[in-house]
């Protein structure tokens, strides 16, 4: 029962994603039709519909929609100018400096925002015509505005590891947060790293920019209200101050502020930034309440065990398993999106995970990066198009300079994996120790 139940689902749902049919929607069909045959067709119409009450009534999911709105008045707010001179202040006299601060942007923008694509599109909006003019090639910013984008979906306030915390049955959510910190900050180093040896290369040198010490203090105390938003929301949120849904609330007030003092938003702007919010709320809200289906008709027929015994049946070694679920990952990602990734996956692997000795929130940052990746890579890498598009480049031109940096990249990967201790360090001093059993 089971192989037929996990086969007919996978099939369907395929074959409506390849039909075009709108994600959500495919899901919702391919779970009622494979839950039906375990069980009355009405009844699993009864049971999905309270399956997808159940999911979407859940307090910390209200969340998602503040961290969207707070975003989306961010990008708006004149918050990206001042975050890139204080990276570029940080950064501008390394060779290559214009992508360098373009990776410090991208760090604190997307942790600030919660967003890779509009830090990809602000960032690449904002610096690559300033380096243009310095003579930097646009293919080469576009490649490293690109690689370090997703950063910003694990450095936290991330609405992806507020999803992951929902469906992997309530895993602390400031534990999340904090886990993923040390791995997107090595993936925006390695990213660095990689555009440093490719500036040396190409003769790009450090910013020429004679930086006084009144202007620093300028520059430092411009971004110091943007910055403070991480400290507060995060902070407030680790000790305990409120929780994730009322951190949230504190991000849309304390950047609606920001952008009044700034003057960069105005009335008109406000309600297209409301309606854009809300469009997006709805989409996540549906993908969350229809997952939810999936996931019972997962649990109820015990889809995980029967993959665990497949992956025991290949190897008993715990590397070999691991290995096989990240690349299984890579592959889903280039296709699918991250939210309706961790969907659909999460339930399956999480179980597999903690077998092979991974905690809920080390695993939440394991297949948050593998799904992150995803968003830089062809066909399908939302990142990736926006990057090109912003910079007003192509993807043949842009991905065989990307190689490096995936390289690095899946690196890093590879040492979250198999030393998790990257991701719970901090959870751990932070006193989260429960929640790494």
């Amino acid at each position: 029962m089971t192989a037929t139940v996990g086969l007919t689902m996978a099939l369907v749902l395929i074959a409506l994603l390849l039909l075009g049919v709108p994600i959500c929607i495919s899901i919702a069909i391919s779970s009622v039709i494979a839950g039906a045959q375990a069980l009355d067709f009405n009844m699993m119409l009864q049971t999905g519909a309270q399956r997808t009450f159940s999911g979407i009534s859940v307090f910390t999911l209200i969340a998602i929609p503040f961290f969207i709105l707070a975003g989306n008045i961010m990008n708006q707010g004149g918050i990206a100018l001042r975050l890139m001179n204080f990276a570029r202040l940080l950064v501008g006299k390394v060779p290559g400096s214009f992508a360098h601060t373009n990776s410090m942007a991208n760090m604190m923008f997307g942790a600030i925002s919660g967003s890779g694509v509009a830090a990809a599109s602000a960032m690449g909006s904002i610096i690559g015509p300033i380096a243009e003019k310095e003579g930097y090639s646009k293919n080469y910013m576009a490649v490293i505005n690109i690689a370090t984008a997703p950063t910003g979906l694990l450095i936290p306030p991330s609405n992806v590891l507020i999803t992951y915390s929902l469906v992997s049955g309530g895993t602390s959510v400031a534990a999340l947060f904090l886990a993923g910190y040390i791995p997107g900050i090595m993936w925006g180093l390695g990213c660095m790293v990689v555009g440093y040896f490719t500036a040396l290369r190409l003769g790009y040198k450090g910013d020429s920019q004679k930086i006084t010490l009144a202007l620093a203090t300028k520059i430092t105390v411009d971004a110091l209200p943007s910055l403070l938003l991480i400290l507060i929301v995060i902070g407030g949120i680790v000790a305990g101050a409120f929780t994730a849904t009322e951190g949230a609330v504190v991000a849309v007030v304390y950047s609606l502020i920001l952008s009044i003092i700034y003057r960069s938003i105005t009335w008109k702007d406000l309600k297209r930034i409301y309606a854009e919010s809300a469009a997006m709320t709805g989409i996540i809200v549906l993908l969350i309440g229809v997952s939810s289906i999936m996931s019972w008709v997962i649990s109820f027929v015990n889809i995980p065990d029967a993959v665990g015994d497949m992956l025991n049946g290949i190897s008993s070694n715990k590397i070999v398993i691991l290995l096989i679920i990240n690349i299984f990952l890579l592959f889903v990602g280039t296709f699918l999106d991250t939210t309706p990734a961790i969907l659909i996956f999460t339930p399956i692997f999480l179980p597999i995970a903690i077998q092979c000795g991974l905690s809920p929130v080390e695993f939440g940052i394991v297949i948050t990066y593998n799904l992150c990746i995803g968003t830089i890579t062809p066909p399908v890498g939302n990142i990736l198009f926006v990057g090109v598009k912003v910079a007003k480049t192509s993807i043949e031109k842009v991905i065989k300079p990307l190689l490096p940096y995936y390289l690095v990249i899946i690196a890093v990967l590879m040492i979250c994996t198999y030393f998790p201790a990257v991701s719970s360090f901090i959870p751990e001093l932070a006193g989260y120790e429960a929640t790494l059993k």
